[in-house]
């Protein structure tokens, strides 16, 4: 599987085509020196002045600059050594694709200039990529990029939930960073002989059993009452209460099944809540940069952070798996992590150790 494990990831599951343009430049045949020299100049002149105007625009690039400042002053708070994961964004616009902080770019990528904004090199190409993406895989050089279209063309339309979206798409570089992790994936022995990673999405979990739509729609409801409850009595009760219900489910799962589920709520579900929890600690902790608050669609952090919550609790009460399908795992895996940071707080240092199954870390309950 390698470094092509996650073809892609998206709020619309969107399937991610890897395309490579391959630029065939030829040198011109030569017979009238002057007055080819002066048909090469007449030529290249225009083409010349295109490529240097080939530049981010001022919008993108303070959005893309909020996002890295944030991820620098917040990221370790929430995932330790989370700054020591890779950056590297493949921005998509409707003519092309700007590539910035990455440390191998391709033989197609011209340089476009060096940004002190960004603090990075700005690479550029014809677009290859759909202009809503939103999604992390290795797309240039083996290296795990976030591959994101402008907001305006994505579902998240504003800058703050997109430099969000872009946050939790960069929570997914130090998922596939971590030693061992691709090793790992592999042993959970789910792909089937697929070796490019659509497995994840295409794997057949029993999504139109009806015993199995009950368990779902029982368990959405149980864990959304859990995360919302008041006194620390009700938390106890209604947390036993998902567990048990978390526990016939796996009874119920044949074993493939439940490591699928399992590793959809770590990877795509923890993902979705890191998401909420960089939103929130931005609320808290983090202050804006004028350039960014003076865009004209700026929301601040806590408006998101409430609406990205609000947005899990209504997928889980209204839980349908025959339309959610996998989607139904983003909002379980957010909601769980909701749950352990109440029921057990230091529950985020045994991510990276016990991987894949999130109901380990309730087995040592301090209800804060």
């Amino acid at each position: 599987m390698g470094q092509s494990l996650r073809q892609q990831r998206g709020t619309n599951d969107l399937t991610a085509r890897v395309q490579t343009d391959m630029i065939a430049i030829r040198k011109p045949m030569i017979a009238r020196p002057g007055l080819a020299i002066i048909t090469l100049l007449l030529f290249l002149g225009p083409l010349v002045s295109a490529q240097s105007s080939q530049s981010l625009t001022d919008i993108d690039r303070v959005r893309l600059a909020e996002a890295f400042r944030i991820g620098d002053l917040l990221g370790n708070r929430i995932w330790a050594d989370w700054s020591k994961a890779p950056f590297a964004v493949l921005l998509v616009t409707p003519e092309h694709e700007f590539l910035i902080r990455h440390p191998k770019p391709s033989p197609d990528f011209i340089l476009a200039n060096y940004d002190p904004l960004l603090k990075s090199k700005v690479y550029y190409r014809k677009r290859t990529q759909p202009q809503n993406l939103l999604a992390t895989f290795p797309i240039v050089g083996g290296v795990a990029t976030i591959v994101i279209g402008q907001a305006e063309n994505t579902s998240k339309k504003t800058s703050t939930p997109w430099v969000v979206t872009m946050l939790h798409e960069h929570f997914h570089q130090l998922q596939y960073s971590q030693p061992g992790y691709y090793d790992a994936v592999n042993a959970l022995g789910l792909t089937r002989g697929d070796q490019t990673g659509m497995w994840m999405l295409n794997y057949p979990f029993p999504y139109d059993w009806m015993e199995m739509k009950e368990h779902f729609s029982h368990l959405s409801k149980l864990l959304a009452e859990a995360v919302q409850a008041k006194s620390d009595n009700d938390f106890r009760a209604k947390v036993s209460a998902y567990l048990k219900q978390r526990r016939e489910l796996e009874q119920t799962l044949s074993p493939d099944d439940y490591r699928y589920f399992s590793f959809q709520m770590w990877q795509e579900g923890i993902a979705r809540y890191t998401e909420y929890r960089i939103a929130e600690m931005a609320a808290a902790n983090y202050t804006p940069t004028s350039r960014f608050r003076l865009l004209k669609d700026y929301q601040p952090f806590l408006e998101i952070a409430d609406k990205t919550k609000r947005g899990v609790l209504a997928e889980l009460s209204n839980a349908r798996l025959e339309d959610s399908k996998r989607v139904i795992f983003y909002a379980l895996g957010a909601g769980e992590g909701m749950l352990l940071d109440r029921f057990s707080p230091r529950w985020r240092q045994r991510y990276f150790v016990d991987k894949f199954y999130l109901d380990k870390y309730f087995d040592q309950p301090r209800i804060r």
